[in-house]
């Protein structure tokens, strides 16, 4: 077996095991880890996943880039985050047939109903099991930025695990209800959860700072903690999302939907860009996928990008009926275009102290052709998005939430505009009921104004006929335990506080 070692985007000459790249979550100079090879399957490696579980096939890819880990960690890991207790199917991932040749990848069945917790029930496993490899005798803080799933599905992972602490930011009128309730209800002894007067990008920004405050770094030694990250930008989020695209091509060709060796495209709605650079990651492998068509709201920094080689985020920014979406900056685009450049970490500090310093960045030609050659990029505004749930439910029967609309209305405007009629994969990244409003007004049953989330989610019920999640549904009763607002400034010292480093 190879050894895979780790670099950061910012300093190639750092060289780290998987365990600790996880356990840091980023760099100490502000890059993010990324593997210095990208391992190989074959195609006979893919049919050998046939007849595997969904928990067996993600050791198998695991082994490749975690290679520090036993056989037995990986197992561990994985037999303890994909059960029939946190997913609603023993499939994990469940895959829905649109229209000829086009899929749905239901990554919604889990404990919080986002695509989120494909990655986040196993990243605790992941983090404690590299604290113990590493001998490290801290408290692991847990610092995240959320647009509105993130958050709840690493508080569900990360509540009451031993030798952790989490703490959740989200933008004060950037999620919807239902997000925002689930954050603010959470349970856990290990858990807060706060409110910020800005949007996703704030909280972004903020966490980003924090972790890289040198003061803040020795307040944390001195009191026997360190930080990591649940958001994308650690290795150990990422590297889960790679498997569910390998698992459902083998899915999809021992099906007798493609033959394996068939191109298969994919389609993301995307906002922070690790979900889409995930696909890259198996493409990058071996497995047989086509074009990557980023699919964004108006807030589509990421489509003028793919187009124009031109990164900038000095524009208005909206809040969408899809807000897990609107961000402005998108942190794993970096780890792609340090795979684009060659590995170039000086350009990547080049560029990515632009963007922090003057909110842009333009690419090299040679980096435009690649992402040209490799990514589609469209979006859809909330008009667009609201009737192409409409027509889904009408035309199929099939109803998706406001993201996964999204990813419908672009995939079909690139289908018009190419004519490509490769089989696709598109994302469906929650459930329909974490936007029951949006869902609702879409298909022509908007709510009376002051109705109750929870009158909504029956009224779309009896709409679709799907069955309301448990979890969901769990959430009438919950007491809110957290109702903390700040500004922006106050993150560091809100930190500071809750840990009694201040």
């Amino acid at each position: 077996m190879v050894t895979v070692l780790y670099k950061s985007t910012r300093n190639s000459s750092i060289r780290v095991e998987s365990a600790a790249a996880i356990a840091q979550g980023i760099s100490d100079e502000g890059g993010l880890f990324v593997p210095e090879s990208i391992p190989a399957l074959t195609m006979e490696e893919l049919k050998s996943l046939a007849d595997k579980t969904y928990a067996q096939r993600a050791a198998y890819v695991f082994s490749k880039y975690l290679t520090d880990f036993t056989e037995a960690e990986l197992r561990y890991c994985t037999e303890s985050a994909y059960t029939e207790t946190a997913f609603d199917t023993e499939n994990i991932a469940e895959i829905a047939h649109l229209f000829d040749g086009t899929y749905m990848l239901e990554l919604w069945h889990g404990p919080t109903c986002a695509f989120k917790d494909m990655a986040l029930q196993i990243l605790p496993y992941f983090l404690t099991t590299a604290v113990k490899k590493l001998h490290m005798d801290k408290k692991v803080v847990i610092l995240v930025a959320t647009s509105g799933d993130t958050g709840k599905a690493a508080l569900e992972g990360f509540k009451d695990v031993p030798g952790t602490q989490i703490m959740v930011f989200y933008p004060v009128e950037g999620v919807s209800d239902m997000q925002k309730r689930q954050m603010v209800t959470q349970e856990g002894d290990n858990v807060t959860v706060c409110a910020v007067k800005g949007n996703f990008d704030d909280c972004q920004s903020g966490v980003k700072q924090i972790f890289t405050d040198h003061a803040v770094q020795q307040k944390l030694e001195s009191g026997g903690m360190t930080f990591s990250s649940a958001n994308s930008i650690n290795w150990g989020r990422l590297v889960p999302q790679i498997v569910y695209y390998v698992s459902t091509y083998v899915s999809l060709a021992e099906s007798g939907e493609i033959a394996y060796g068939d191109l298969l495209n994919v389609v993301v709605p995307t906002g922070n860009f690790g979900n889409i650079l995930a696909a890259y990651y198996a493409k990058c492998m071996g497995v047989p996928i086509g074009k990557l068509i980023c699919a964004s709201n108006i807030n589509k920094v990421l489509t003028d990008f793919i187009r124009t080689g031109v990164y900038d985020r000095n524009r208005d920014f909206y809040a969408t009926s899809s807000p897990s979406m609107d961000i402005l900056i998108s942190s794993n685009l970096e780890r792609l275009l340090y795979l684009l450049t060659g590995e170039d970490d000086a350009q990547i500090r080049n560029w990515f102290t632009s963007l922090a310093e003057t909110g842009r960045y333009e690419v090299t030609d040679h980096v435009k052709q690649k992402m040209a050659e490799l990514f589609y990029g469209g979006y859809c505004d909330d008009a667009a998005t609201k009737a192409t749930i409409c027509e889904i439910y009408e035309k199929y029967g099939y109803t998706c939430d406001t993201h996964t609309a999204v990813a419908v209305h672009v995939y079909e405007a690139y289908r018009q505009e190419t004519g490509d009629t490769t089989k696709t994969l598109i994302a469906s990244t929650a459930s329909p009921y974490k936007f029951s409003a949006s869902v609702l007004e879409a298909l022509g049953q908007a709510p009376a104004d002051g109705t109750d989330e929870y009158d909504m989610v029956e009224q779309l019920h009896k709409v679709s006929g799907m069955e309301v999640p448990a979890s969901l549904a769990a959430l009438r009763t919950k007491p809110r335990r957290f109702t903390e607002s700040i500004n922006k400034t106050e993150m560091q010292q809100f930190v500071l506080q809750k840990l009694h480093l201040n």
